[in-house]
This record gives C-alpha cells, structure tokens and sequence, in this order.
C-alpha cells in the first residue's frame, strides 16, 4: 500500500456509477435470466477501462474498478457461490432492523424503495461455484491500470467482508450466525488471496458501524462493541494469510443519506477498528454526524504501518464541496496523524447498488466531487510540504 510520502494520496470507497446498459444486464443475470457472455463480458471490460480512466483524469491516484461487473458490494456474492437461493419474486428482501426507523418512519417509509434485484438466503454449504468472474475482474482490473498510465500510483479491489455477507443475505442453514461467518470467511479467503496475488491491494467491505443502528439508550455503545468484536474476529481469521500492507479496510455506518442520529461514536470503537489485520482503514469524516470526529485521533496512539482514509467528500449529498473545505479537512486529520498516514478519501461508495443510481448522488456531480477531493488534496500538499 502507498503512503502520502510526497505528497496527499486521494482514493474513494468503492463503487461508481455503471453505464445504463450494463446495469440492466447486472440485475437481469442477478435475477437468474440468461445474459449473453458474449455481450456481457466485453462490456464490463470496457466500462472498468472507462471508469479507472475516469478516476485518473479526476486526479484520484489510488483507484480501483468501481466494482462494474458486480451487482452491489455484498449482492455480488450469490451469482459466485453455491449455497445461496433468491427470494421469491414479491417476497420482501431481507433488510436490517435499524432503530432510528422507529424515530423517523415517515421518512423511511418514502425514501425507501424496493431494489431491482432480488437478495437471496444462505440455505446450502458455501463452496465456489464461478471463481472465474474473481479472475475476469482481475483481469479487466489490470488493462484498465496500464491503460491508464502514470496517473495510478496505486490499485485495489474490494470484496465484501464475512460480516457483511451474512447481514445481507442472511443464513437458513447453519447452526448460528457465527458458524455461518466462518463458513463466508472460508470460502472469501480465495478471493482476498487472489486479488493480493495479482498485485493490488484488496479492500474489505465492512460497514460494521451500521450494527450500532440497532442500538438505543444506555448500553448501546456496549451492545455494538460486542457485536464488533466477533465480526472483528472473524475478518481477521479471514485475513491470516494476507500481508496487512496490502490490505485496507472499508468501515462506515451505511451509505444511505438517513438521520443517523444512533450511529455509534467513533471514539467508542476506534480500539476495536485498530485491531484489524489490514493497514489501511477508511473512516467517515464529512458527513455532518461525524465530521467532528478527526479529533478523536488526537487522543489516539496510531499503530506502526496503519493508514487512515478520512472520508473528506461527503458520498450521499449533491453538493460539491470547495477545495479549499477539502483542504481543511486533510490538514486536520494530518495535523493529528501526521501527513504521511493519511490518504484522502470518500464517506462511503457513490453506488453502492446497481440501479440505485436515481436515488443517490448524480453521477456527473459524483465525478465533480472526485475532482474536488483531487484539487483540495492538491491544496493541502503545497501547505503540507512547503517547508
């Protein structure tokens, strides 16, 4: 993994924004219609070329594929793996319970929509079936790099954590919810292994903190803690035979624009995120509920090796943020962490779900903000390294 040696590194969460034809191939073949591989794959190649282009031309320095071929960060997983079975058509697709719901039903019950594809439960023992669509992203991963030339310092892939499998798709079949993640971890380490192996970093998709919605009242921050700790000690068997400086890790508390007005406090967690086998760690930093939080790490003693990715561009607002706000952000967080352990990043993915794209933040705004980011780092680096 790169470090901001001479300057501020920029990157994002994850997923962008797919071109239309291919999102609706994306949830026809995740609906369990035939797609045309003639059709399918070369399109997906093409748009990961376009999309790591994009992010260069942007000024984003460590990119990745925008996870084009997958249908969502975690949905992806049941076209690859035997074990899982779609819901039926109109059967309402597993979601998480999240307290602040109870507060705000209103605004759930309008803002929330039905997706385009079905999710699916866990009802078999988990074993590969297609490990080719892993190598194929791979693959398309790599031209697109050397396409893009100099402008990439760096490279990674996400993949979805064992935690985040099972709170998606959840289990019918084994004994209990932590038998089932073991059982996720087992079959992911393939494909965290193979994305290592190929040269890039490999990102592992971990939105842990949404545990803490579930959460209200006194003891909530003890309730999440646990539920972190076991999800924590998992990802990490998960990660045994991954070089921790070639791994990051995606934390955050949903990337729905909600009230989050129960997220758990990242002074209540941090202890836990830094035990994560991985060197790398993105933290949510713009949005206005955790904004405030850079000043956490002032009372926090950074492990050797670890990199944090402050989110300074806010993934779920149509605002574009001034440089110079971007700027500001990173020179706080470098103020406290020192300018080498930071990169600067993004909230959360700016389409998380294919076919989502209406709700979320417009894709052209998306690449406007990603030029922001690219710009406000460019400010903070001439401060940061003036001396």
């Amino acid at each position: 993994m790169k470090r901001s040696t001479e300057r501020i590194l920029t990157t994002h969460s994850g997923s962008l924004a797919r071109p239309p034809g291919l999102i609706k191939l994306l949830v026809d073949r995740s609906n369990g219609e035939d797609v045309d591989r003639t059709v399918f794959d070369p399109l997906v190649a093409d748009a990961v070329c376009d999309v790591v282009g994009r992010q260069a031309d942007a000024g984003i320095s460590v990119v990745n594929d925008g996870e084009t071929s997958k249908i969502s960060y975690s949905g992806y997983l049941k076209d690859r793996l035997n074990g899982f079975e779609e819901l039926e058509s109109g059967e309402l697709s597993p979601r998480l319970n999240l307290a602040e719901a109870d507060d705000f039903p209103d605004f759930y019950a309008r803002s929330f929509h039905r997706q385009a594809f079905r999710r699916a439960y866990c009802v078999g023992p988990i074993s590969w079936k297609d490990f080719g669509e892993v190598e194929r992203d791979i693959a398309n991963l790599k031209t697109a790099v050397d396409a893009a030339g100099l402008g990439v310092e760096d490279a990674f892939m996400s993949a979805a954590s064992p935690a985040t499998a099972a709170s998606f798709q959840p289990g019918r079949y084994y004994a209990s919810p932590e038998v089932y993640m073991y059982a996720l971890a087992d079959a992911l380490k393939r494909e965290y292994r193979a994305i290592v192996d190929a040269g890039f970093v490999v990102q592992v998709d971990c939105p842990m903190g949404v545990a803490s919605r579930r959460f209200r009242g006194q003891g909530a921050a003890d309730a999440a803690r646990k539920v972190l700790e076991l999800q924590i000690e998992v990802l990490n068997y998960a990660l045994a035979e991954i070089p921790p400086e070639q791994a990051r890790i995606h934390m955050c508390w949903g990337s729905d624009e909600g009230p989050h007005h129960l997220d758990v406090e990242l002074k209540d967690i941090v202890d836990l995120l830094l035990t994560v086998n991985a060197a790398g760690l993105t933290i949510v930093g713009a949005n206005g509920r955790h904004e405030h939080e850079w000043r956490v790490w002032q009372n926090v003693t950074l492990p050797a090796g670890k990199v944090i990715m402050p989110g300074v561009i806010d993934s779920t607002t149509n605002i574009i943020e001034h440089p110079e706000v971007v700027a500001e952000r990173i020179l706080r967080y470098a103020g406290v962490l020192g300018r080498e352990n930071i990169i600067a990043g993004v909230d959360c993915g700016f389409s998380t779900v294919a076919g989502t794209e209406n709700f979320r933040v417009d894709p052209a705004i998306a690449w406007a903000k990603l030029r922001a980011l690219a710009d406000g780092a460019e400010l903070a680096s001439r401060q940061l390294w003036s001396a």
